[in-house]
């Protein structure tokens, strides 16, 4: 295709359910399933105990990674700088090494399927450990433990994602943890 040539617009898949009818693609969009999007950061601390955020507003999930939502054009890799910062003080350098990508079905506590990437903060010393500054609306605890200390802490799920994204740390290859379902 040349420079002066226009590039063509994919056509957008047929009509569920019916063959050879095609749909304007914000009518085709519609009728897709929706997600959520997430970006976070995993730290542990230099002995390689996770270090974890104990949730203000989630009594389901009380022990989480800084991260959170993505915003409207915001990238997983952004979403997880802007709210580790915001809810840590921490800045993190890029580039990001990615050790998870999370998938969880919708269900009745939450509508939307969500998909999101965790990355690898790497390791804290005990001094910014200490240093780490809480959104007190988000968060109001940092605490570090040993992997298997945790299992009493959380749901089994959110548990078997933790040691998922300890492994891929410990390993190098990503994860892809795709249970991380919302309750029906």
């Amino acid at each position: 295709m040349s420079a002066s040539q226009p590039v063509p617009r994919p056509t957008p898949p047929p009509r569920p359910g019916t063959s050879g009818t095609w749909l304007p693609p914000e009518e085709y969009a519609a009728t897709l399933p929706k997600a959520t999007l997430f970006g976070c950061v995993f730290f542990t601390d230099e002995r390689d105990r996770p270090v974890q955020l104990r949730s203000v507003y989630s009594p389901e999930h009380p022990w989480q990674w800084a991260g959170g939502t993505a915003e409207s054009g915001e990238r997983p890799w952004e979403t997880a700088v802007r709210e580790t910062k915001e809810e840590t003080g921490i800045v993190v350098p890029g580039p990001p090494r990615l050790l998870a990508a999370v998938f969880g079905l919708p269900g009745a506590a939450w509508p939307f399927a969500t998909a999101g990437y965790v990355f690898d903060g790497g390791r804290l010393s005990d001094r910014r450990i200490a240093a780490i500054t809480l959104a007190p609306e988000e968060h109001d605890e940092v605490r570090v433990l040993p992997l298997e200390e945790w299992r009493r802490l959380m749901p089994a799920r959110d548990f078997d994602r933790l040691s998922t994204v300890m492994e891929a740390r410990r390993s190098g290859v990503t994860a892809y943890f795709d249970t991380w379902d919302w309750e029906a």
